[in-house]
């Protein structure tokens, strides 16, 4: 796979557009956990709230994707991703000028951040319909590789919130927020419909809720996405007080271990283009049991955070081999089956974040909370077991990509 096969095979201005609106709303959804440090003790927050309030934006976005694959259906897929940056938006500037004094104010704007989130819903059936089959992985991957905007929100946020306070960081955002909406305003195009589409009715979305291989394509996700987002959510918190890093210093770290998982997901979904969607995601499953066990257990911060790093990258890399297999079985409804299993991966990242809370708070340390996890991945090893070799003699069959 090379850039010119890209160019040459769909519509490669929207494919970059949709990576940078989705880069910019990654950034600004996962936010508050970059600034978690900071306001925290401006609130006077417990344990368990903190992470009620950097998880909110996770569990919001998580069920808003549902609402957007609807929207989408129904005015567009472009149409859809411009209101949903206005709305980010406006809430960001109302935070930006008004402030944030209670906890009820910040689950406030956290619910709105969760618009953001949402976009994963805009951004990959918007570039995925303009490839053919066989390019799925790679090109879902490269839509989907925008979620490195959490790593520019780990680096840049402390840094402007120690200049200006942690207040100014709701109004820097608008700026790059400013620029990928006007972008993609102007250079993305709506994509074509697939062959025997049809625009869905509320009736059409609940029988696929019915379908069994939608619960276990949300499942996979669930683990894989929620293990990538609740690290990266969590991570800042984290570092800080498990080893007493300042701000700045929590935020490079939860950068440096988030940043491979953002570049692990095009990649994930090019090695499953060429191995196969199960076969990746049994090996990426593996290794982020593995280096999650190793990060409980440890108390020395490069060790931990070697271990974090290598999960993070196994985790996005199960993301990309996910989206890879998707749109095999779900071609004719991906936009709604990317809200739907969105939104599993969404509830994935609250619940890894509130394991985090709920482990310090009645232990003490997170150990329990990352075990649980850990063992959640061996839990999506067995589904694999389960399902892949009636997927691959079925759909899998004739699908137009290896499987």
């Amino acid at each position: 796979m090379n850039f010119s096969q890209l160019k040459k095979s769909g519509h490669w201005p929207t494919l970059a557009t949709s990576f940078l609106y989705f880069d910019v709303s990654f950034m600004v959804w996962t936010m508050l956990g970059a600034l978690a440090g900071l306001i925290v003790p401006a609130l006077h927050l417990s344990a368990q709230e903190k992470f009620l309030m950097i998880a909110t934006p996770t569990l919001a976005g998580a069920f808003l994707r549902i609402v957007l694959s609807l929207i989408c259906d129904r005015i567009g897929i472009k149409n859809t991703g411009l209101i949903a940056q206005l709305v980010v938006m406006a809430g960001l500037a109302v935070a930006w000028q008004t402030g944030l004094s209670s906890l009820n104010q910040a689950l406030a704007l956290g619910f709105v951040l969760g618009l953001a989130g949402a976009s994963f819903a805009v951004a990959l059936p918007q570039s995925g319909r303009w490839y053919p089959p066989q390019m799925q992985g790679v090109v879902l991957g490269l839509a989907g590789a925008g979620n490195v905007g959490v790593v520019i929100d780990h680096l840049l946020a402390p840094r402007i919130a120690a200049v200006w306070g942690w207040q100014a960081v709701f109004g820097a955002a608008l700026v790059p927020l400013s620029i990928a909406f006007v972008l993609y305003a102007i250079f993305s195009k709506e994509p074509p419909e697939p062959v025997g589409f049809k625009r869905k009715k509320l009736s059409d979305y609940l029988k696929l809720l019915g379908e069994r291989d939608a619960h276990w394509f949300c499942f996979f996700y669930t683990i894989s996405f929620g293990g990538f987002v609740g690290l990266a959510t969590a991570f800042a918190i984290y570092f800080k007080d498990q080893f007493q890093l300042a701000p700045v210093q929590a935020g490079e770290m939860a950068a440096f271990c988030t940043l491979v998982g953002a570049l692990g997901r095009p990649m994930g979904g090019a090695l499953a283009d060429k191995l196969g969607g199960i076969r990746s995601l049994g090996v990426f499953f593996s290794v982020a049991a593995a280096a999650m066990t190793v990060a409980a257990f440890s108390n020395n911060l490069w060790v931990c955070g070697g271990a974090f790093f290598i999960a993070s990258g196994a985790f996005g890399m199960c993301n990309g081999s996910v989206f890879q297999l998707l749109p095999q079985r779900f071609a004719r409804d991906i936009s709604v089956m990317t809200g739907l299993v969105g939104c599993g991966g969404g509830v994935g990242g609250f619940a890894l974040g509130m394991l985090f809370g709920l482990s310090k708070q009645h232990t003490g340390n997170y150990t329990t909370g990352i075990l649980l996890f850990a063992g959640l991945c061996v839990l999506a090893l067995a589904g694999l077991g389960a399902v892949k070799r009636r997927w691959r003699t079925t759909w899998g069959a004739t699908a137009a990509a290896r499987i």
